[in-house]
């Protein structure tokens, strides 16, 4: 197997979650670096939709047991969403869905707290066209808006029902307001700490006092058939004036006093000001640096700058601002390629596509992810997930390595098979192998101690029992090393 040109590789899993061997024989072909980074930008939503391929032939399978309903059911909600980073035409769609995931961290546990599992995981993941009240999870949410307008998204999850339970909206009454979504609608979605003040925050409380959650039982209990939408409630909310330390309006810090049926612009004048903060720009364009180009050291200077500049030109269009992260030369500076950590959901589909998944189920995946510090749908707090090298400690490190195990083992066959043309010397099949995961070029050492593992036990003869062993023998090796937690 070729390896294909560097910038492509990392292009595909910075963006992709990697590259299956179809996809390395598709984008062999004369393709320039632009043409690649619009394939995954340019998609028709109609398209990306492979939820009905669960089941067939040719794909990971997913354990629904006797009855299928991941609209209310939070484990096979995981399954559907792994399904779908493996397997989406539109891979940077999936990933930007993640993204937007630890930026809004929203976890089920709580959601489900308030009103049953099922209920909670039809408000984390319900798919409106299959669910009987046609609710939109916040998943579909965040994949609906994955590469679409910034201060749209915020308008949206704002109003979003798990993101009212979550940061308790739908308790925030007037003369009583609810500090929690004002809070991190600044101090995590926007602008960031120290760009608003505690003040600020009572004001924001205000602002979006009446911003409710309207709840209608079908069924009469948390069975899965209840209604939840947003519910703005001019009777709960504050109408006097609210002032800011920044600008809410040209030369103004002050939202004016309004009656309460208009009140809910209050609301949508303190996001809009937020989502155009220079300082919201700013602060999207030093997490794009961490979550896609390099979480080793600092964010260069005139990166933020560039890209803080097209996010407020485009109108916090996130498609544009995306086209130019991939296209710029930070991006494409080889000191930048594997420096970044590989999150668990990053590793463990990347394993998939380019270990293989054959007789594989994604539900296989859910018990070591947790393993590995990471559970769909259940950040551990507001923050999101502590990423870098947070993910490692010695306990999520092993959990890597004995996945890595687990897949390589059960890929054997196939694997082998892979591995035949590739079968003449032990250098060849190391080659092959590195190739096939994309690993950065090993250092001698490393590459010797792959070649001695090969070696061991006997002369080499390239026969296929030799083959089975030793392929997924060092697809295992490989993928559970230092070198492939980055990306």
């Amino acid at each position: 197997m070729a390896r294909l040109a560097p910038f492509v590789e990392h292009l595909f899993r910075r963006a992709a979650f990697g590259l299956t061997p179809a996809d390395r024989e598709r984008y062999a072909g004369p393709y320039s670096d632009r043409q690649l980074i619009d394939s995954l930008l340019v998609y028709d939503p109609g398209t990306t939709d492979v939820d009905a391929r669960i089941g067939t032939p040719g794909h990971i399978g997913v354990n629904l047991g006797a009855r299928s309903s991941p609209n209310t059911n939070i484990n096979q909600a995981r399954q559907r969403w792994l399904f779908r980073m493996v397997h989406s035409p539109a891979p940077l769609e999936q990933r930007m869905t993640l993204v937007w995931h630890h930026h809004f961290a929203t976890a089920y546990s709580k959601i489900a707290g308030v009103f049953g599992a099922a209920d909670g995981a039809r408000l984390m993941a319900a798919k409106p066209s299959e669910d009987p009240t046609g609710h939109r999870g916040q998943i579909e949410l965040l994949q609906q808006y994955a590469l679409g307008r910034f201060d749209q998204l915020l308008v949206e999850i704002s109003k979003d029902p798990a993101m009212l339970v979550w940061l308790d909206g739908r308790l925030n009454f007037k003369g009583t307001p609810q500090e929690n979504f004002g809070r991190e609608l600044m101090e995590l979605f926007t602008v960031g700490v120290g760009f608003h003040t505690e003040p600020d925050v009572y004001a924001a409380a205000r602002v979006f006092t009446g911003w409710n959650l309207r709840r209608t039982n079908r069924g009469g209990g948390n069975d899965g058939t209840a209604s939840f939408e947003f519910f703005y409630n001019p009777a709960q909310h504050d109408t006097n004036a609210k002032d800011f330390s920044f600008p809410i309006y040209p030369g103004s810090n002050r939202i004016p006093a309004r009656g309460a049926d208009a009140g809910i612009q209050d609301g949508l004048d303190l996001i809009s000001a937020l989502a155009y903060h220079p300082e919201t720009a700013r602060r999207m364009a030093r997490r794009l640096w961490t979550w896609f180009v390099n979480e080793t050291k600092e964010a260069d200077e005139s990166f933020v700058s560039s890209i803080a500049k097209v996010y407020l030109d485009s109108q916090t269009n996130m498609r544009t601002v995306m086209r130019v992260v991939l296209n710029s030369p930070q991006f494409a500076d080889p000191s930048n390629f594997h420096q970044r950590y590989a999150w668990p959901a990053e590793f463990v589909v990347r394993s998939l596509k380019e270990v293989g998944f054959v007789g594989f189920s994604v539900s296989d995946l859910l018990t070591p992810m947790v393993n590995m510090s990471q559970q769909l749908f259940e950040p551990p707090d507001v923050n999101g997930w502590a990423l870098g090298p947070e993910w490692f400690s010695t306990g999520s490190m092993l959990a890597r390595m004995n996945f890595a195990s687990q897949l390589a083992t059960n890929q054997r066959v196939a694997l082998r098979d892979l591995a035949r043309p590739h079968r003449e010397t032990p250098e060849k099949l190391v080659d092959f192998v590195y190739a096939a995961l994309s690993m950065p070029e090993p250092a001698p050492q490393e590459y010797n101690a792959a070649l001695e593992y090969v070696r061991a036990g006997g002369a080499w003869t390239g026969s296929d029992t030799q083959l089975l062993a030793k392929s997924a023998g060092l697809f295992h090796l490989l993928a559970g090393s230092g070198e492939y937690q980055f990306v």
